[in-house]
């Protein structure tokens, strides 16, 4: 008998939970107006950004999001980029209003083949000067300068080239590739790409900017048990 008590109890308690409203808590601050707000339970649900003083609450994940555990240093405000514990990036390129999905390029950015790094070998994200960086133990991944190349958009007269293996052809705003901000690349990935030949693809750096004086959390935090 006192086990079904303790039975009835435990039932009692998660119904309990159930029925309560996920709580929601700040994971992130990029400053005193903007942050990253997770609403659910066990630090994984809805994760939604606010800007005070833009009048900015847009949702950035609809569900699942688990926070990423790496350095994370974001002053940038226009092109904002938010990557999960799980990989990939939601991104929003007209200050936090409206997100999609960014992605890593394709091709075998990595020795064994894939496209993205491990997560354990990732050091830290950060986004600067409308531009990602995501540096590995290995390598640095990052997106591209923040505009699209002049000469591939509407009434542009294209961009002709020549890769070094001789295949010609023409970039043209009808079919002008990737949008700026939106694919996370290397550098040794880029090469003999046909992206390479537009300006937002040229004279990237070799590591990551040095961000100075940053106001904000260097790592998004959570507390599991929040709405306990």
């Amino acid at each position: 008998m006192k086990g079904l008590y303790l039975a009835l109890a435990a039932l009692l308690v998660a119904v309990n939970c159930e029925a309560k409203e996920p709580p929601t808590q700040v994971v992130y601050r990029f400053d005193d107006h903007r942050s990253l707000e997770l609403k659910g339970w066990d630090c994984e649900g809805e994760l939604w950004y606010t800007d005070t003083q833009k009048g900015i609450h847009s949702q950035v994940w609809s569900q699942f999001y688990r926070i990423f555990t790496k350095k994370f240093i974001h002053p940038s405000e226009r092109y904002m980029a938010i990557s999960s514990w799980g990989g990939g990036f939601t991104v929003s390129k007209d200050y936090g209003k409206t997100w999609s999905g960014a992605h890593y390029s394709p091709g075998e950015n990595e020795p064994n083949g894939d496209n993205r790094p491990p997560y354990d070998d990732i050091l830290s994200f950060t986004v600067v000067g409308d531009q990602g960086f995501l540096q590995t133990k290995h390598r640095l991944y990052m997106s591209s300068k923040p505009f699209d190349d002049p000469r591939i958009l509407p009434g542009g007269p294209g961009i002709h080239y020549e890769l070094e293996d001789g295949v010609k052809g023409d970039i043209t705003p009808q079919y002008p590739g990737w949008a700026w901000g939106m694919i996370y690349f290397t550098q040794q990935g880029l090469v003999g790409k046909i992206m390479s030949h537009e300006a937002n693809y040229q004279n990237l750096p070799d590591k990551t900017p040095e961000v100075k004086d940053y106001a904000g959390w260097d790592h998004m935090q959570c507390n599991m048990d929040e709405g306990r």
